[in-house]
């Protein structure tokens, strides 16, 4: 396990907080919830939005949200319990638990369908539950769907992910765990790890504090409130609901040297990327598996109508970020990738004995073009915009010159290396303005009496 250095996690998470809650504006979420654990600590846990906007209702860290795929995580942890007890081998053919497949699919096995390498259909020819035209699949129906064109490829032949197959893994968990799916998991993962916002699948109570789920900016129309609906037969692969701080205790089960669920030996097993494909994330057992900066991380994302989610976890330094969103869209992925970067920018820093004495020069700045966050990591400044996707890497050092004066350092790039920034002060020593590479700047407190006096002055009348 790698040392972390306390005070350059709060550093970290500081900043955090506030890029989070500058995106969630920036790009119209209705609801954004994130934690941050590190060991057994959770050492961010915030919300930014309303869970409802027709009601303006504001979303809490304890609001739930639908995150569907996770749940192949929780069902995979279920299947690695299952098979440490001796109760099931992850080479045994499917048939041998779910006896009415035939033909091609039962030489599958449930390795293979736990990497998505069995070449089962993703939904079935009719998957229209997923636009809410009707209700999710029960056990009959899903049975029509594989044995009707269940089929797409050869088993091994690349990864072909598989709603339908985590569907079936449900009923390998029902018949080697000797209790119904959604029972086996809440005893055994959900009671045991004490996650009180966090099920199979959603009950009218759970609906009463759920994030109201919209439809995606993509459509380019007003958002559509969507109503939340029973998953059925795929609740082992699409059902669950958890909050962010929820998902980051499961997630920290995860972390190695954590033996409440599984042994370490399963959890190498479930993170290990059995596909790895070009540009996308890879798939384990159950876990996509993704590199950010220089960790390996595992974990999952999940989309269901009217939400978006992601969590991360990295098992050797025990971190995990979780995100949850109450829109169709897949932007947890890039933020939680993010915020992983901008964590690792400030553990990379020197720590500060005297972090208080650079605050003078930190704050959020704007211009005609946007704003400008220059923020302290440790004993190290930064300049940020807070508007792009990837703030770590395109974050500038300041080198303090004198009381009143930084300079940029000098990288490559199309910032401007090597330039200064200017602060002119009150004789408290608060900012009036600052001077960024030439460019002047005002600070947050003011930045809107000065947008509105740049309005005033561009759109006024020529005379």
């Amino acid at each position: 396990m790698r040392e972390t250095n306390g005070q350059l996690l709060r550093d970290a998470v500081d900043y955090v907080d506030r890029w989070l809650a500058y995106q969630q504006k920036l790009k119209e979420i209705p609801a954004l919830t994130v934690a941050v654990r590190h060991g057994d600590d959770v050492i961010l846990s915030k919300a930014y939005g309303h869970a409802n906007l027709e009601r303006c209702a504001p979303v809490t860290p304890e609001s739930i949200f639908r995150v569907a795929s996770h749940s192949k995580w929780f069902t995979a942890t279920a299947v690695m319990q299952l098979k440490e007890q001796g109760k099931l081998r992850l080479d045994d053919p499917l048939p041998q638990y779910v006896t009415w497949l035939s033909g091609p699919l039962a030489s599958a096995t449930i390795r293979q369908v736990l990497n998505h390498a069995a070449g089962i259909t993703r939904d079935g020819y009719d998957n229209d539950h997923w636009q809410l035209e009707h209700p999710f699949p029960d056990k009959e129906q899903l049975r029509a769907l594989v044995e009707d064109g269940g089929e797409i490829l050869p088993s091994n032949h690349k990864l072909k992910y598989s709603n339908i197959g985590y569907s079936l893994l449900g009923e390998v968990v029902e018949i080697a765990g000797g209790m119904p799916y959604n029972h086996y998991v809440k005893k055994n993962i959900v009671d045991r790890l004490g996650l009180k916002s966090t099920g199979p699948d959603t009950t009218p109570e759970v609906r009463s504090r759920m994030a109201t789920g919209y439809t995606s900016r993509g459509l380019l129309m007003p958002r559509i409130p969507l109503p939340d609906v029973e998953t059925g037969a795929m609740s082992s692969a699409t059902g669950f609901y958890s909050t962010a701080l929820d998902l980051s205790r499961f997630a920290g089960a995860h972390f190695f040297g954590n033996d409440e669920l599984i042994s370490d030996e399963s959890k190498r097993e479930m993170q290990r990327p059995y596909w790895p494909v070009d540009g996308m994330d890879s798939y384990g057992l159950g876990m996509q598996v993704i590199k950010i900066g220089d960790r390996w991380m595992s974990g999952h994302s999940g989309s269901f109508p009217g939400h978006s989610t992601r969590t991360c976890l990295d098992p050797e330094g025990r971190l995990a970020v979780s995100i949850l969103t109450n829109e169709s869209s897949g932007v947890t992925t890039e933020l939680t990738k993010s915020v992983v970067k901008l964590i690792d920018l400030a553990l990379k820093q020197k720590p500060s004995e005297r972090g208080a004495d650079r605050g003078h020069y930190t704050g959020r700045f704007t211009s005609l073009w946007g704003y400008t966050d220059i923020v302290r990591l440790g004993e190290q400044l930064f300049t940020i915009e807070p508007a792009v996707d990837d703030p770590a890497t395109m974050a500038f050092k300041l080198e303090v010159l004198d009381e009143n004066t930084l300079k940029i350092e000098e990288k490559e790039g199309y910032g401007s290396p090597g330039e200064t920034v200017r602060y002119v002060r009150h004789e408290d020593g608060s900012i009036i303005t600052i001077t960024l590479a030439g460019s002047t700047q005002y600070p947050l407190g003011t930045a809107q009496d000065y947008l509105q006096r740049r309005r005033e002055e561009l759109t006024a009348p020529k005379m």
